[in-house]
């Protein structure tokens, strides 16, 4: 396959660190790593008419991002989300409302973005807002469609989800990924016996819902990860953390960069994980374009 095309769908933010503000949002953190693989995205979102909707913009030009689907809204404000750090680097957020990411409407052109898609990556948290939801679902239904791999990164945010985004999420996907602190949740949106072990919980998910695949986050555990025809347990990386945002993301990169490049499961996870470590041990959520070797070729 030549260089695969991935379309981003949903938040481009702000996070505001205790030492200033960082670029960042999981779809948009997503792009960014997917991009420094090697692929080519195209990333759908909005921000506001403002100085922080505007750099961000720029920021993903930076990456080779196709940004011509991001809608500036004028009179809404670009994201933001305030994050906390504990001792050990893990963030707690608190996501402010009524952001231009809530109000990315469908259009045509959006229909024309997914004939050229092999892959669609999308989360919870970007369809708590009305218009974005349904923007999202009718894409991926589009997708669904057309048979276009569709990768749910599951985001659970408090307040921002409830069972029936996570449900209908699901059932939209083809590819799982969430972690192991949305075990539960997950489950019990989806009516399952939380008293199974992980293994069995996500072998449910893959057989009820007739997914290809479903991963789970393990932080410095590693990551476990079933399919019709295997199981993984991949342990973590040790890793000296800076902070842990947006090592899921940089996993998710990983993971779907190398489904696309055709590789072998096994291979594909330990680098995920690899990936989600160099992260770790950087401050913010967004790598470097010198960060990761090994792009895919045109």
């Amino acid at each position: 396959m030549n260089r695969p095309i991935v379309i981003s769908l949903g938040e481009v933010l702000w996070d505001l660190f205790p030492d200033g503000a960082r670029f960042g949002g999981a779809p948009a953190n997503f792009a960014c790593h997917a991009a420094a693989l090697g692929v080519r995205v195209s990333m759908i979102s909005a921000v506001g008419d403002d100085s922080r909707g505007r750099e961000a913009i720029e920021i993903l030009r930076t990456y080779g991002i196709d940004v011509s689907m991001i809608d500036v809204i004028a009179g809404a404000s670009t994201g933001s989300v305030g994050i906390d750090l504990d001792d050990l680097g893990v963030p707690t957020f608190t996501i402010h409302e009524n952001a231009a990411w809530d109000r990315v409407g469908w259009s045509s052109d959006l229909e024309a973005k997914v004939l050229e898609a092999n892959a669609v990556y999308f989360g919870t948290l970007g369809q708590r807002g009305e218009v974005s939801r349904e923007m999202i679902q009718r894409l991926l239904d589009a997708a669904k469609a057309l048979e276009i791999p569709r990768v749910l990164d599951v985001n659970l945010r408090q307040p921002f989800f409830d069972s029936v985004v996570i449900r209908e999420s699901i059932e939209r996907c083809s590819i799982l990924k969430f972690s192991d602190d949305e075990l539960l949740k997950v489950a019990l949106a989806c009516g399952l016996p939380v008293e199974s072990d992980s293994e069995e919980i996500l072998r449910t998910l893959l057989d009820r819902y007739q997914l290809d695949l479903v991963a789970m986050t393990r932080g410095s555990k590693g990551a476990l990860i079933v399919s019709s025809s295997e199981t993984i347990d991949q342990a973590g990386i040790p890793v000296e953390v800076a902070d842990t945002v947006g090592a899921g993301d940089a996993f998710a990169a990983s993971l779907v960069t190398g489904i696309l490049r055709g590789e072998e499961l096994a291979l594909i996870v330990r680098e995920a994980c690899e990936n989600a470590a160099l992260v770790c041990s950087q401050n913010g959520a967004v790598p470097t374009l010198s960060s990761f070797p090994r792009p895919i070729q045109s």
